[in-house]
């Protein structure tokens, strides 16, 4: 327990500040940050796992990144949460339950901050002007499909199929009724600026940028060695405050090495805000039609590949059998020989009256022809779709 002494014109007042909760926890917190509305604490720990806690201690869930996590922050509406990790990538996962939404690699190196900042008013309310942006994309085409579901197939970026469902959308399209920038900032100074946490909009290097201590000297210097600390995106979008480590030099031998705060310039995210918008909007839309282009043919190889895993399964024995006889074939050949009238070898016959049986038989062409309804069905109803929508 703490105490914070006010002084008044009367007499001194003590405020206490008492212990709500106290909770032991199995593994050392190294970072926390609050939800920006609710009573919900996002806690990164020793052991690598990121922790989502209510005020009084319930645990919602947990998960495991991989890498180390090294900075963590919400989407300003709260509904997902950005991890910075030590290998340059950041991943975006759902607040309700810690699924991951997006994964994209910005950075090279470990990210040591990030800030994630949105635009006070909705975009769609703005009125109407003649430099004004409207995605007219509606206006031709039908909604787009869902990517076909199929179990164990990975959606490239997005995370596992089986976890994917229309929540994953709608949240998605949340983030997308204003501009919000993303900031995240590695520990070699290096700034990325991406809109809806998704599209890269932006890159500065402390390193390389022309500081100014004062605009009355007009001396202009540069920051070597730097190393970030923290980036604070203002809420206007306009300025970008930026602690970090490094010697401030004029291009002479004399330096200073120590902490500095710099204050940035990025009053054009705000000024082109609409631009912006509007270009990652459908940037964001054409990646999401790629994604799903990318699953179905995924799907199309994983039913071709079980078909044909099938019918090895069952001709195995007919490739023995060819070579009990000394025969110089191999199944392919004997089964399109079959097909076309031809004599057929004793090995073949020995194998379809014994071992694969009219029973056997009539299960594999089902099952090829299964397999040919499903790829025709992810044709049409996934993949044709979105390559009209992409054209």
């Amino acid at each position: 327990m703490s105490t914070s002494r006010m002084e008044t014109d009367e007499e001194p007042i003590v405020q206490r500040f008492n212990l709500f909760h106290d909770k032991p926890l199995p593994s050392t917190v190294e970072r926390g940050e609050w939800h920006p509305d609710k009573d919900l604490l996002a806690m990164v720990t020793e052991d690598g796992k990121v922790v989502l806690h209510r005020l009084n201690w319930d645990k919602l869930w947990t998960i495991t990144p991989g890498e180390k996590v090294t900075s963590i922050c919400w989407r300003p509406d709260g509904k997902a949460l950005a991890i910075g990790l030590t290998d340059g990538t950041i991943s975006l996962h759902d607040a309700e339950n810690g699924k991951m939404l997006r994964r994209n690699k910005s950075h090279s190196t470990a990210i040591v901050s990030l800030s994630w900042a949105e635009e006070g008013e909705l975009l769609s309310d703005e009125p109407y002007d003649m430099f004004s942006y409207e995605d007219r994309t509606s206006r031709f085409f039908p909604p787009p499909p869902k990517a076909p579901y199929m179990p164990d197939i990975s959606l490239g970026i997005s995370g596992p199929a089986e976890e994917r469902d229309g929540t994953d959308q709608e949240l998605v399209n949340s983030s997308r009724e204003r501009l919000n920038i993303l900031c995240s900032g590695d520990k070699e100074g290096i700034i990325c600026f991406s809109i809806f946490g998704v599209f890269p909009v932006g890159k500065i290097n402390i390193g390389e940028l022309p500081i100014s201590p004062s605009k009355e000297t007009g001396t202009s210097y540069t920051l070597g060695d730097a190393s970030l600390f923290k980036v604070t995106l203002s809420k206007d979008l306009r300025q970008l405050i930026v602690l970090c480590y490094g010697t401030l030099t004029e291009g002479t031998p004399a330096s200073k090495h120590g902490l500095y705060s710099l204050l940035i310039n990025t009053s054009v995210f705000q000024k082109r805000h609409k631009e912006l918008y509007q270009v990652a909007l459908q940037v964001s839309n054409i990646e999401e039609l790629q994604d799903v282009i990318l699953n179905s043919l995924k799907a199309l190889h994983k039913q071709w590949s079980d078909s044909m895993n099938t019918f090895r399964e069952k001709f195995r024995l007919l490739s023995s059998l060819l070579v009990d006889h000394g025969l110089d074939s191999n199944p392919q050949d004997e089964l399109v020989n079959l097909l076309c009238g031809v004599p057929v070898s004793d090995a073949l016959r020995q194998f379809l009256e014994n071992s694969l049986s009219e029973g056997g038989l009539k299960r594999l062409a089902k099952n090829i022809d299964s397999t040919g309804k499903e790829m025709h069905t992810i044709i049409g109803d996934h993949l044709q779709l979105k390559y009209w929508h992409l054209e």
